[in-house]
């Protein structure tokens, strides 16, 4: 475990942008913190309490007027808000940035900071947030074109014209940050969005046809080569199955198929941005990643938007795209846990820019999880200002107890003193409550997500619990934890053969105030069933402080 964990570190520290000698060190920017890699915001760890507007709400500031103190009860530190194109440039060369302004400025008023994504090029593999003027001209602003020939919304990756044009567009909205953001309310920027080819695997139009049948390029085999040990299992099979090829044609390197057809979309797709993100980048150093739409299962290539920062394209994403620091999810399904698992790598730093159509409950409880297990650096529910009100309140008291947990979770990320508990949930909705086990030192934490079996008056099975579970544990000393989260029994052990045994000294519900720690009850009696167990309840988000001993 230690050893993977250093090993981990390495990784991490080797896949961070290094800042330049000169840079501003107190711009926003991902730093290696014992074995996590964060976001530092002024010099100092920050973790994200997220919010993603729904698409267009932020294009209108009268709008947004009565949704900042929406985000602002749901304990919301950092708002995801698009940066659109069509806004920002609606004449060519000529730029508007009151948009971007606004939300800054109204983020400030609410002492949140702001993650924007530009929606630019490809929005969810469309083109839809393109100028005008780039919509109308086709023949300048070539479209991707199905295999009949036909054209798609969407801008050829292909094209220098329309790469041009978005990357002079990012480029503006980056200088204009870093000319009128000396607060850095602008913390991190997304670049495109939810990239991906639909309803075929790859374009189609003759630029493409000629990329396709031309050699791979030197500088992806280049990567394979140097990187074939530790290649993802499907693209290491696909190129060893013919010949570990390089000069040749994407066919004769990864066979005819749709999944080469993905793999070769991926490629001009993720160049594409690369392009637009290196050049933003050099006029101001800010994080940026792209996000992933995932998809269904059975589903094939052109079926989802195809090409995307997808598992089992991480490989050809890092080739082409070195300037784009983290691969993210975008989260709409009940297993959560398998696909958010997918993306923990110890090169691919963890933000979770969406999440939604769950219950919030749920959502709470899975964003409580990925800040332990993941170590993730943000999390963030989709268009809360439309949930609705009561679903708001259960975001507001997981958000709660994260905003009072920040520093003991900032500084227990990437160690093991932090673990993280969460119930398992299938494509088909169902819940794996099977115990889990956690070790702390001498202690042992297992966990039940089922209620125990009233003995006394005969039963002999556990009923489960109601509702969402999961949070997770802090150990803040050697027999000191802090235990968040909803629905969960944790019963106590050691590993040890001299005290086999692990009591409870203390419990108490409270909640930390300014930082410091406020009791609520004891709980001792019928709430740990006389030192039996620890109790998290059900349909709410809470924080018990505990001791314990251990005895023969």
């Amino acid at each position: 475990m230690m050893k993977m964990k250093i090993l981990a570190t390495a990784a991490l520290c080797a896949a961070l942008v290094m800042l330049p000698a000169a840079a501003d060190t107190s711009l926003p920017r991902l730093g290696a913190e014992h074995g996590a890699t964060q976001l530092l915001v002024d010099g100092k760890p920050f973790l994200m309490r997220g919010a993603e507007l729904e698409n267009s709400s932020a294009s209108s500031r009268t709008f947004m007027k009565d949704v900042w103190p929406k985000l602002a009860a749901m304990h919301v530190n950092t708002v995801l808000s698009p940066a659109y194109w069509e806004l920002i440039e609606p004449t060519e060369g000529r730029f508007d940035f009151s948009s971007i302004d606004g939300v800054i400025d109204d983020a400030r008023a609410h002492k949140m900071h702001i993650v924007f994504l530009w929606f630019g090029s490809w929005k969810n593999s469309m083109s839809s947030y393109a100028p005008g003027w780039v919509k109308r001209n086709i023949k300048r602003f070539p479209r991707a074109e199905k295999s009949d020939s036909s054209s798609l919304e969407i801008l050829s990756p292909l094209s220098a014209e329309n790469l041009a044009a978005d990357k002079n567009a990012f480029v503006a909205l980056m200088r204009h940050l870093k000319e009128n953001d000396g607060e850095h309310t602008v913390v991190m920027v997304q670049v495109e969005n939810e990239i991906g080819m639909i309803p075929e695997a790859r374009d189609h139009s003759t630029a493409a046809e000629a990329a396709f049948k031309a050699p791979v390029p030197a500088a992806l085999t280049d990567y394979l080569s140097k990187h074939k040990d530790s290649l993802m299992p499907v693209l290491r099979a696909a190129w060893a199955a013919h010949g570990d090829k390089v000069g040749a044609s994407w066919e004769e390197t990864f066979g005819a198929g749709l999944a080469t057809d993905e793999i070769f979309n991926a490629w001009v797709q993720a160049l594409y941005t690369e392009k637009v993100a290196a050049a933003g980048k050099a006029v101001y150093l800010l994080p940026m990643y792209v996000n992933a739409a995932l998809m269904r299962p059975g589903r094939v290539p052109g079926q989802y938007p195809s090409g995307g920062p997808l598992p089992w394209l991480f490989d050809i994403w890092h080739a082409a795209a070195p300037s784009i620091d983290m691969l993210s999810p975008d989260l709409y399904t009940p297993n959560f846990t398998e696909w958010t698992l997918r993306y923990l790598r110890p090169d691919n730093p963890y933000f979770i820019p969406e999440m939604g159509r769950r219950p919030a409950a749920e959502m709470g409880a899975n964003a409580l999880w990925s800040y332990a297990k993941l170590n993730a650096m943000g999390v963030s529910p989709y268009a809360p200002e439309f949930l609705p009100e009561d679903e708001r309140k259960v975001m507001a008291e997981a958000f709660g107890v994260v905003e009072q947990l920040s520093p003991q979770i900032l500084a227990a990320q990437g160690t093991d003193r932090i673990a993280g508990v969460n119930v398992p949930i299938s494509y088909d909705g169902v819940s794996d409550l099977t115990a889990q086990n956690f070790a702390f030192g001498r202690y042992i934490f297992d966990v039940h997500f089922k209620a125990p079996p009233p003995i006394s008056i005969g039963q002999n099975k556990e009923v489960p619990l109601p509702g969402a579970h999961g949070g997770f544990i802090i150990q803040t000393g050697p027999d000191e934890f802090l235990i968040a989260g909803t629905g969960m029994y944790l019963y106590l052990g050691t590993t040890g053969i001299d005290d086999p045994i692990a009591g409870i000294e203390t419990a108490d519900e409270g909640q930390f105030v300014n930082g410091r720690w406020v009791p609520g009850r004891r709980l001792n009696g019928d709430e740990t069933n006389q030192g039996r167990y620890l109790f998290v309840p059900s349909g709410k988000f809470s924080i018990m402080r505990v001791k314990l001993y251990h005895y023969k």
